[in-house]
C-alpha cells in the first residue's frame, strides 16, 4: 500500500514537472535576421539617369559624392578636390576661397547662396554654417539666408541637430540647447562631474525633454538630463573606465526611449523607461549611425578596416561583419541598408524571420 502511495506521488510529480516544463518552455523561438544582397553598383564613371520623382537617397566614398535611388540609379556623381556637404536634401562643394558658396538639391537645381562665410554643414533639410574660429554658428533658411546666429568665445566641440532643436557642446563642458524656430537657447547647463569638463558628444530628444552627454577628462562620463517644469533635472549619470580624448557619438533614437552612445571599445545603450544601461564590447571608433524600420546599424573604423554593427529593440548584437577599405559609408531606408565600398554601393535587404 505504501508502495502504491510513493508511486501516486511521483506520478503526480512527473505530471506537474511536465507541465511546468510546456508552459515555461514555450516561448516563441527567437527572431532571426536575414541580410539579401539586392545589388551593387560603381560610381566610378556611372551612367547618371533622370530619375523623375523616385526617392534619392545620398552617398559619399572617397572624394566622390551623389544620389542613388533604391532600384541603384544614380542620379548625381560629382568629384571634389576640396570640400563638401551632403544631405538627402542638399549639397555644396567649397573651398575656403570661395567669394560665394551655392547649394543645390538632389537633382543639381541650385537651392540658394549661403549668406554667412563658413564651412557648411546640412541636416535633412537643415541648413547651417559653422563661422572662422570655431566658436560660433549660424541657422539659415532654405535659401542660405541667416535666420539666427549664436556667436560665442569658447570653441565648440559637440554638436547634433533634430528638427526641432539644436544641441551644442563647448570645451568648457557647457551644454546649449537652442529652438530652431527662433534661436532662443532653452537650455543651459554642465554637466560637470570631471576635471577637464569638456564635452565630447551630446545629442537631444526629438520632442526636447532629454539631453544626453559624453563628458569629460580624469572621471569622463555618461550624463542623462531631463526637462521638468522649466528646471532640469539629472536622471542618469555613468563614469565611464575611458578617457579617451576625441570626440564620440551620442545619439538618440528614434523611438526617444534609447540613447547610443561611444566610449573606448565599447556601446553604451541607455534604456529611458527601463532605467538600464547595456553595453556591448567593441574594436572600433563609431563614425555613423543609421537606423532602419527594425534595426540600429552602426559603422566602426579603425586604421583601413570597417565594421557594420546591427543591434535589435532589445538592445541585443544581432549581426556584423567587417571589411578592408580606403573608405566608407551607410545609409538606411525603411528595412534596406546601402552600404558604400572604395568605388561600389550595394542594396542590402533586412528582414526577419
Amino acid at each position: 500500500m505504501k508502495s502504491k502511495n510513493n508511486t501516486s506521488i511521483y506520478v503526480t510529480i512527473a505530471i506537474i514537472f511536465i507541465i511546468a516544463f510546456i508552459f515555461l518552455a514555450a516561448k516563441p523561438l527567437a527572431k532571426e535576421y536575414n541580410f539579401e544582397p539586392c545589388w551593387n553598383v560603381s560610381i566610378s564613371n556611372p551612367t547618371v539617369k533622370d530619375v523623375g520623382d523616385k526617392k534619392t537617397m545620398y552617398y559619399r566614398l572617397g572624394q566622390t559624392i551623389g544620389y542613388i535611388t533604391e532600384d541603384g540609379e544614380i542620379s548625381l556623381n560629382k568629384t571634389f578636390p576640396s570640400k563638401v556637404s551632403i544631405s538627402n536634401n542638399y549639397y555644396t562643394i567649397y573651398n575656403t576661397n570661395n567669394d560665394e558658396i551655392k547649394f543645390y538639391d538632389p537633382k543639381g537645381k541650385e537651392s540658394g547662396v549661403f549668406e554667412a562665410q563658413g564651412f557648411p554643414y546640412f541636416y535633412k533639410n537643415l541648413v547651417y554654417t559653422f563661422l572662422p574660429g570655431g566658436c560660433s554658428f549660424v541657422k539659415c533658411n532654405e535659401n542660405g539666408k541667416v535666420e539666427w546666429k549664436y556667436e560665442g568665445t569658447i570653441p565648440i566641440t559637440a554638436f547634433n541637430a533634430k528638427d526641432k532643436y539644436t544641441a551644442l557642446g563647448l570645451a568648457n563642458g557647457t551644454i546649449k540647447i537652442f529652438n530652431n524656430l527662433n534661436g532662443n537657447t532653452e537650455v543651459s547647463f554642465t554637466p560637470g562631474g570631471s576635471d577637464l569638463p569638456v564635452i565630447l558628444g551630446c545629442d537631444v530628444s526629438n520632442d526636447g525633454k532629454y539631453i544626453a552627454s559624453l563628458s569629460g577628462q580624469n572621471k569622463q562620463r555618461f550624463v542623462l538630463a531631463s526637462r521638468e517644469n522649466n528646471q532640469l533635472k539629472i536622471l542618469y549619470h555613468r563614469f565611464l573606465d575611458s578617457d579617451s580624448p576625441y570626440q564620440n557619438l551620442v545619439y538618440f533614437c528614434n523611438d526617444g526611449n534609447r540613447i547610443i552612445y561611444n566610449y573606448e571599445n565599447k556601446i553604451g545603450i541607455y534604456n529611458i523607461t527601463k532605467d538600464i544601461d547595456n553595453e556591448i564590447p567593441i574594436n572600433k571608433h563609431i563614425i555613423s549611425i543609421k537606423e532602419s524600420k527594425d534595426l540600429i546599424i552602426l559603422l566602426g573604423k579603425k586604421d583601413k578596416e570597417y565594421t557594420i554593427y546591427m543591434i535589435d529593440k532589445n538592445n541585443t548584437l544581432v549581426g556584423n561583419f567587417s571589411f578592408n577599405s580606403e573608405n566608407a559609408f551607410i545609409n538606411t531606408d525603411e528595412n534596406s541598408l546601402y552600404l558604400g565600398k572604395d568605388n561600389r554601393i550595394s542594396k542590402i535587404n533586412l528582414s526577419i524571420k
